[in-house]
């Protein structure tokens, strides 16, 4: 975040206060990517109520693997390490390792291998998925709101990463991953 200058917490007033007070409470800290955007607090709340909107009918599970997944494909340090901690709650240290170095290979079940395979296809190049790719969600059993809420999960990824990824923001520390899990997420971007 080399440029953009956010205030501080005991500057914040409103709903910056607001929304730094949210991220204070859910992981202890104000993260760089909510300082950075919160110069626009009006559209990062908007993107607080899209993400709720999303992910909340979802499995937490499937909602972290797809997330990962377009984080991947879009090369985004911010969201890998940010969900990565969340995924904690779901995989010991040594799938994450496995998810982060070849989701193919990690144990998972093949319906969870597609829908990441979607996921990350909608951060490398959304503009060649064809039918196809939706058929081989609904092939792996998920309906059609299943594949509608894959794609906004792995859209709204996209989106935020682009952003924080076009401000510069700094990436904020691994926190609670090892070592060894941050570096396997991070490797080869």
């Amino acid at each position: 975040m080399a440029i953009i200058t956010a205030p501080s917490n005991a500057e914040a007033t409103g709903l910056v206060a607001e929304l730094f007070a949210d991220d204070i409470r859910s992981q202890g800290y104000v993260g760089a990517h909510t300082r950075a955007l919160s110069m626009n607090p009006e559209a990062l709340d908007a993107w607080n109520s899209l993400i709720d909107a999303i992910a909340k009918p979802m499995d937490k599970r499937r909602y972290e693997l797809i997330t990962l997944a377009a984080a991947r494909g879009a090369r985004s340090q911010h969201c890998l390490l940010a969900h990565a901690r969340k995924a904690m709650r779901y995989f010991d240290e040594d799938t994450l390792v496995r998810i982060a170095e070849d989701y193919h290979n990690a144990g998972l079940t093949e319906a969870e291998v597609v829908m990441m395979e979607f996921a990350e296809k909608v951060s490398v190049d959304a503009s060649s998925m064809t039918d196809a790719d939706s058929l081989r969600l609904r092939e792996a059993g998920y309906s059609d709101r299943e594949i509608v809420d894959i794609a906004l999960a792995a859209a709204a990824r996209n989106f935020y990463s682009r952003a924080v990824q076009a401000l510069a923001v700094d990436v904020d520390p691994p926190g609670i991953l090892s070592p060894r899990v941050a570096a396997a997420l991070v490797a080869g971007l």
